[in-house]
């Protein structure tokens, strides 16, 4: 025999109707996105998602030393606050500091990208800051901003390096425009470097002789004035030449000459000496 189960009525008029939220004017809500805010020079915050604030960075790791990153120094909590939502709204890694002096505390010189700091700031200022930068070797891009800028001090920050001193109100995109520049300054920077140091190992495989040569060489002597320089017979100067863009992995005169450009000190490479 099959028994059936009896399921239990449920009370519907029992549960109450879900409270739906107030609908917003559309005029209400423009107004309300329109609602400028202090040192920008248009509405409407930029916000984004995805970056906490100092000491917690995105999915809980600080970023890789090589990461172009946009560090962030000002001394107002808000203005910290604003800037990073700014920035990380484009996705671009983001690392905020209340001082000058926190700031450098992470710097061993290998990080990556550009920095954004405030003018006016207790103990270091920015151009402080900016001239503790240039004083350790390090070669960050800097964008100063302040909202008490004049003209000697926007000149002093442009001589020491600075990509530029933006006065308060700030333009979002313009600044967004210089963060981008900036990281791409550090780019090619550390490109270059990096490049240099490459040719350098190059050259420190060359024998004296050798680099005695590659220096006549990209002066423009040819084999004989060499020889007669060196003391040495042309078919040895041949030699020492073959081995010298072998060594240096140049395919052609011209290119030997940009590698020793870049390395090679200024006032090194001779004059071309006249047979």
């Amino acid at each position: 025999m099959i028994t059936t189960m009896k399921m239990p009525h449920r009370n519907l008029q029992a549960v109450p109707p879900r409270a739906m939220p107030p609908v917003v004017p559309g005029g209400q809500l423009a107004r309300a996105h329109a609602t400028a805010e202090p040192g920008w020079s248009e509405p409407g915050a930029l916000r984004g998602s995805g970056y906490a604030a100092r000491g917690s960075f995105r999915d809980g790791a600080r970023p890789a030393p090589l990461t172009p990153t946009v560090y962030i120094v000002d001394d107002d909590a808000e203005m910290r606050e604003t800037l990073r939502s700014l920035v990380s709204s484009v996705n671009l890694p983001v690392e905020t500091y209340a001082s000058g002096q926190e700031f450098l505390e992470t710097q061993s010189g290998g990080r990556a990208g550009c920095l954004v700091v405030d003018l006016r700031m207790p103990g270091l200022s920015g151009i402080d800051l900016q001239d503790e930068l240039v004083s350790r070797g390090l070669t960050l891009p800097v964008i100063i901003i302040s909202g008490y800028g004049d003209v000697p001090t926007a000149a002093r920050a442009m001589r020491a390096g600075a990509l530029d001193f933006l006065e308060k109100p700030v333009s979002r995109q313009l600044l967004l425009d210089r963060v981008r520049e900036g990281l791409e300054v550090d780019q090619q920077r550390r490109r270059a470097d990096a490049e240099r140091a490459e040719i350098g190992g190059r050259v420190a495989r060359l024998t004296p002789r050798e680099r005695q040569v590659m220096e006549l060489v990209v002066s423009g002597n040819s084999n004989k004035v060499i020889a007669m320089d060196l003391g040495l017979c042309e078919k040895t100067v041949e030699v020492h030449r073959a081995h010298v863009m072998e060594k240096m992995m140049a395919k052609s005169l011209a290119e030997l000459v940009r590698l020793a450009m870049q390395v090679l000190p200024s006032g090194s490479i001779p004059s071309p000496v006249r047979s």
